[in-house]
């Protein structure tokens, strides 16, 4: 019996590395306190936890536009108004829309139109500056008096079982 070689894909690897972070971006705000969503912020400026996942699936339909323009690119949320549900939806939307932009530079040339320097970078630019914002997320609701479960704040870190 001979013995198939699985090859790894480093493409495939980060790609489905950003679906990771798609969920870990969900379980974060599925586990937030209602009480969290649109308290004021300490001191009254800056955005409420709302406008924080607004503020990313926009800046994502944002990179959408520079590289792909086109019909499948997703509306932009409006902070004032979004829901927990619309902004885990919208998410998940500019997820699978970015996801395909990723496959496509991996498979091609490995260039994002509008990033520098390439694919790879660009999906390290997506991670950081979402984690950066769960972590804004997250302080936001303990300074505002409604942290999230301990069990969430770990949970965010489970990217095996996620």
């Amino acid at each position: 019996m001979a013995k198939t070689a699985l090859l790894f894909s480093l493409a495939d690897a980060l790609v489905n590395a950003f679906a990771i972070n798609d969920r870990i971006n969900a379980y974060l705000l599925g586990s937030l306190p209602a009480e969290a969503w649109r308290a004021k912020p300490t001191g009254g400026k800056g955005r409420d936890a709302a406008a924080i996942p607004a503020h990313m699936h926009n800046v994502r339909v944002m990179w959408l536009k520079a590289a792909v323009r086109g019909s499948k690119i997703p509306g932009q949320l409006e902070k004032s108004k979004v829901t927990v549900k619309q902004a885990i939806a919208a998410l998940g939307e500019s997820h699978d829309a970015l996801a395909a932009v990723l496959k496509d530079a991996f498979a091609s040339d490995g260039r994002i139109k509008s990033f520098k320097p390439d694919a790879a970078a660009f999906f390290g630019y997506l991670i950081a500056h979402d984690a950066h914002h769960r972590g804004q997320i997250a302080q936001l609701a303990r300074q505002v008096g409604y942290p999230l479960p301990q069990k969430a704040m770990f949970g965010m870190w489970e990217w095996g079982t996620r």
